[in-house]
């Protein structure tokens, strides 16, 4: 069974968008919930899980902000919109502590 690239391209995307609309409660988790102690299970579920992600999620906002970009400068929120879609992903996915969900 082989994919053609077209096809291969949009099962991934079809698969980041998923994984963003899976990451959201983490991501969300991160910005509110800190640990002191880690738990293995926490560690575990955030170098296998999260990060992953995270990692989706940074991908998918630059690309998302690169096709709107015409956009956000029409509307001066070019800054704004890099934020949203890629600084809070990649923070969250690079500079937190492992397990620190």
């Amino acid at each position: 069974f082989m994919t053609t690239p077209a096809s291969f391209r949009s099962r991934l995307l079809a698969a980041c968008a998923l994984a963003i609309l899976a990451a959201s409660p983490v991501i969300q988790a991160a910005d509110t919930d800190r640990y002191d102690d880690p738990t293995f299970g926490s560690m575990a579920v955030d170098a296998v899980v999260a990060r992953p992600l995270g990692l989706c999620a940074t991908v998918v906002g630059t690309a998302l902000w690169i096709v709107t970009l015409p956009f956000s400068a029409l509307g001066g929120n070019v800054n704004e919109a890099a934020t949203q879609l890629i600084v809070k992903p990649a923070r969250v996915t690079v500079t937190l502590t492992i397990g620190e969900l």
